[in-house]
């Protein structure tokens, strides 16, 4: 397929801009959703020329606009191109002018080779006699001849005729160098495509990149060297360029209404080598409809090859990805059920903590009892001693629970478990100082609030890994001036956190308000002042919420 490269210069294909802070993919995206906007213009202009074609008097303006309407169909429609060019030659004969009816047969043969009927595209080009005809018949002739030898070498492919048809390609340009005009595009161009095809592809690159530097060039003439240039990247190894000057190419053909092109079809393939199955798929479905709607027949039979080979790699990569999407269903099951034991725990360890405080200020009382009624029988205090036995040994369980969860909150958190091991020590030498006064004061600085909040920190940081554009796509959901903005060290907030629960299927909003720590009434509250400022159907926000994707 190298010679399709080369070959690009034969299509009249527009070039395009840069497509400024979008990617060149999303611009070709954005471009092949415009098809039938730019297919309508072209048809405009068509049924302008149809409407002024009966009016035409005498031959000579019958000629021209046959001519006109052919140029309009050659790479927009075979049938149509062709009906025009055979009407050229009729008008040419009628009139007697070899020159007329020269240039009418190189337009048969221009549309026959595109369509991929070589053999009657050749029995035309023998009719024109190249040495009786001017300087510009020549080199268009020569031009053809050489495309046919080249489309030859490349339908054959094989290691007997493909290098004979290409030498003979080689030559008919070479002919065609000696009467295109010195210093013009086309001189330029095709003294760089010699060097190309001769393997100094340096050489070609320096003279397209003169050629692109040229600031009175067509589009016609900047599709042809970005096309050209993809080629040499290819041999360069330089696959993202070759990826981006293909893509413009593509740009170019689907805003000038090019049907004769396999600027898709190249780009299709590089994407397909590169493993960018998706992309692959899409390109090689616009190449094929372009194919089909020309009428190129040797096209078709090129784009069909390989479509059931992009289409089926397709296949392979969605079938992984919906196996790594169970996967990553399974670990997100297993993380909720982490985080649900992991609020048990924290809980019941509260709990017991408030237990072993009150326990604690009774020991207090009693002692401090005691060694006011220091004078009072032994009895008293035996029972004193029992009571604080009784304290120690409930200290020493809670000690037991505490590093039991310990050990098993250490699989999850360390952070955690640092901070518990931290406080048990202080508890202990509070407890050994006897120390009461300052242990309630230990006690009393347990910050629940901030422990619930790096759970939800902690829910947020999982919940966002699974679905990472969430907070992106919640707020597509809206005008910008009603989008959520997150401060600098959230990750989610009230609203955004209602909803994500609501994406991990708690639904209930008594659940969403046990879990938030709000009353129903504030769930509700969120949620009518969310949906009063979308920009889609109440009824709908929230199905729009649940068809977020995960990674």
């Amino acid at each position: 397929m190298r010679f399709r490269y080369l070959l690009l210069l034969l299509l009249p294909v527009t070039a395009v801009a840069g497509p400024g802070s979008d990617t060149l993919m999303q611009a070709l995206n954005r471009t092949i959703r415009a098809t039938a906007a730019y297919d309508r213009q072209k048809l405009q202009r068509i049924n302008h020329l149809k409407a002024l074609y009966p009016a035409a008097r005498g031959l000579v303006q019958q000629y021209n606009a046959a001519q006109q309407l052919y140029e309009e169909y050659k790479v927009f429609q075979f049938d149509s191109a062709f009906t025009y060019a055979r009407a050229m030659e009729r008008i040419a004969t009628a009139m007697n002018d070899t020159t007329r009816m020269a240039a009418s047969k190189n337009k048969l043969a221009f549309v026959l080779l595109s369509a991929g009927k070589f053999k009657e595209a050749f029995e035309y080009l023998q009719d024109v006699h190249p040495r009786q005809h001017t300087d510009s018949i020549r080199a268009e002739y020569y031009t053809l001849m050489g495309r046919y030898y080249h489309d030859l070498a490349d339908y054959d492919s094989d290691s007997y005729y493909t290098a004979r048809y290409q030498a003979l390609g080689n030559t008919c340009f070479d002919s065609a160098l000696v009467y295109i005009p010195a210093g013009s595009f086309e001189s330029l161009y095709y003294a760089g495509l010699k060097h190309l095809k001769q393997g100094s592809a340096d050489k070609a690159f320096t003279l397209f990149h003169t050629l692109l530097a040229r600031p009175a060039l067509t589009n016609h003439q900047l599709a042809i060297v970005s096309s050209t240039l993809s080629y040499i990247y290819v041999l360069n190894k330089d696959r993202q360029s070759a990826i981006a000057a293909q893509a413009r190419a593509a740009i170019a053909d689907i805003r000038s209404s090019t049907k004769e092109t396999v600027a898709t079809f190249n780009l299709a393939q590089l994407l397909y080598e590169q493993g960018d199955f998706e992309k692959a798929s899409v390109y090689i479905e616009k190449a094929i409809d372009d194919a089909s709607f020309y009428g190129a027949r040797q096209r078709k039979v090129q784009v069909s090859a390989i479509m059931p080979i992009i289409q089926g790699a397709k296949i392979s990569y969605i079938e992984r990805q919906r196996r790594l999407w169970l996967t990553y269903g399974l670990i997100a099951t297993l993380v909720l059920i982490v985080l649900g034991l992991l609020v048990v725990v924290i809980y019941k360890q509260y709990n017991k903590l408030k237990r072993a405080e009150k326990t604690i200020s009774e020991a207090r009382n009693r002692l401090e009892l005691a060694n006011r009624q220091l004078h009072q029988a032994n009895e008293a205090l035996k029972n004193l001693n029992t009571e604080l036995q009784d304290v120690n040994a409930r200290l020493l369980e809670a000690n037991k629970i505490k590093e039991e969860y310990i050990g098993y909150f250490f699989n999850i958190s360390s952070v955690f478990f640092e901070k518990i091991v931290r406080f048990k020590n202080l508890i202990d030498q509070k407890i050994a100082d006897r120390k009461p006064d300052e242990l309630r004061m230990v006690l009393n600085n347990i910050n629940m609030r901030s422990e619930r909040d790096d759970l939800l920190r902690s829910f947020d940081k999982v919940f966002l890994k699974l679905f990472p554009t969430f907070v992106e796509e919640f707020n597509k959901l809206f005008n910008e001036e009603d989008q959520v903005v997150l401060k600098n060290d959230e990750l989610l907030n009230n609203e955004l956190r209602i909803y994500a629960l609501m994406r991990m299927g708690i639904t209930e909003n008594e659940k969403i308000a046990q879990i938030l720590e709000y009353s129903v009434k504030t769930i509700y509250a969120y949620k009518t002042r969310i949906r009063n400022r979308t920009i889609v159907p109440k009824d709908e926000f929230d199905k729009k919420v649940m068809a977020v994707k995960s990674v």
